[in-house]
């Protein structure tokens, strides 16, 4: 069974180019069908509701992130973990971690949902948000946070489900969430006209047919991952979750830069600022979204290959990694800057959003060259976090999430008078390039290998 089990693992034993183009083109279509829940969420908004919407919008993001961003470090810690129990081939293992994670993820979502709901002021106080914001923000809130359950649930799925060897199960569930939102931004927000709650339940049931979509999994036959309540030893769920922490620093961090954004933007350029930056917020999650792509697929052929120690499939698989994250790179640096304005013009309306649109291609022309180091800088905090060293990981995503682009923001922000400001977060991405270069060098496969077979002998355990 093992040796039949070992045969079907594309990412041990398969060709490495169509093993990881496999899984690469129904990961970038899942993440983007993902992402792009708020994109077209953002599009209605801006065309139908207002600039004021797409504000709102923007100031609910940073509690969502950290909200979301649990849910995120309990799953790639999970599937992290169960990818080196599948390269170890010891499926009994890998499926108990899945089923672990499943259930500790749906109980964080039914607490968060309760007090979410219940502390709903005084949370749009913390976010720095203005009291007539409040009834626009509540309209969306109060609609989306019930709908968390179902989001958080469909990401630890989606993970462990394309780990399995589903990735077109996986993506298509994302896609099928996809269509429906954009149907239903369209009847609830152009047709019924009900603004923001419109938008947050169109987001919202689309997110429960991707769910039960991803559920089918669980009558495939080839399927190596059981599900099970029956389980014990529940601090491997936490332990594994610490492989997850450089995500959860990239979601909590995101909403930190988020909410510092929102007070300058605020402070020195009021509603349209804040719109703006939602824009750009929008064409920047679309790169990201194909990094994350691309390092997620790298980390699903490097766990299962360092569990298995086969150092040069870890090396080809990184190759392959550098080079699509370099060409992703180098269009998307060209689509920001030729195709900038006809971009932004998708979220808003040609009338009455001059100077949102005037500020949002100004932003463009500040942070395009962070599209140089940001794919690298993914992919080695994607390598580091396969192979099991989730502290360095974490240092890599916090210091391009948080540390370099929160302290940038306030020095530039205090230097500058207009918005160069803005700057901070391609400077931050440069900066993180010579962090991450140093732990790669210092981590490269053989020397990964070398160290893990010191610490747990030759014995694939």
């Amino acid at each position: 069974m093992e040796a039949t089990l070992e045969q079907q693992n594309g990412a041990l034993n398969g060709p490495i180019i169509s093993t990881f183009l496999k899984y690469l083109l129904p990961s970038i279509v899942g993440m983007l069908a993902m992402s792009s829940a708020s994109i077209i969420d953002g599009i209605f908004i801006g065309n139908y509701v207002g600039v004021s919407a797409l504000a709102a919008v923007n100031l609910i993001i940073p509690i969502l992130s950290v909200l979301f961003g649990v849910g995120l470090m309990l799953s790639i810690g999970g599937s992290v973990r169960a990818g080196k129990y599948l390269g170890e081939k010891n499926s009994l293992a890998a499926s108990a971690i899945f089923s672990k994670t499943l259930i500790a993820v749906t109980i964080y979502a039914f607490v968060i949902i309760v007090l979410g709901l219940l502390f709903e002021s005084s949370l749009f106080r913390l976010l720095g948000a203005s009291e007539p914001l409040f009834p626009l923000m509540s309209d969306y809130y109060r609609v989306i946070m019930p709908f968390l359950l179902a989001q958080l649930m469909m990401i630890v799925l989606y993970f462990f489900i394309k780990l399995d060897g589903f990735p077109s199960l996986a993506s298509a569930a994302l896609v099928i969430g996809l269509v429906l939102n954009i149907a239903l931004d369209y009847l609830f927000i152009a047709v019924f006209n009900w603004g923001l709650s419109g938008a947050a339940w169109a987001t919202g049931i689309s997110q429960l047919f991707p769910l039960l979509t991803l559920m089918t999994y669980f009558f495939s036959r080839k399927r190596k991952l059981h599900f099970s309540m029956q389980q014990k030893n529940w601090s491997e769920v936490f332990q594994a979750a610490y492989n997850g922490l450089s995500e959860f620093i990239n979601e909590i961090s995101g909403g930190i830069i988020a909410f510092i954004f929102n007070w300058m933007l605020i402070s020195r350029a009021g509603v349209d600022g804040v719109a703006a930056i939602t824009v750009l917020n929008y064409l920047l999650m679309i790169g990201f979204m194909v990094y994350f792509s691309i390092a997620d697929t790298a980390q699903v052929m490097l766990s299962q290959n360092f569990g298995a120690r086969n150092e040069h499939r870890l090396k080809q698989f990184l190759a392959i990694t550098f080079f699509i994250t370099s060409v992703v790179s180098l269009v998307t640096i060209l689509i920001l800057l030729f195709f900038n304005e006809s971009l932004i013009y998708m979220f808003l309306d040609k009338e009455g959003a001059e100077v949102t649109v005037e500020m949002a291609i100004e932003f463009v022309y500040y942070v395009w060259p962070m599209f140089i180091f940001a794919g690298a800088n993914m992919t080695i905090s994607g390598y580091l976090t396969a192979i099991h060293l989730p502290f360095q990981s974490g240092v890599v995503s916090l210091c391009r999430s948080l540390i370099f682009p929160a302290s940038l923001l306030i020095i530039l922000f205090m230097m500058f008078d207009d918005n160069r400001f803005v700057t901070a977060l391609a400077i931050g991405e440069c900066l993180t390039f010579l962090v991450a270069s140093v732990f790669y060098i210092r981590h490269k496969p053989e020397r990964a290998i070398a160290k893990d077979i010191l610490i747990n002998g030759n014995k694939l355990s």
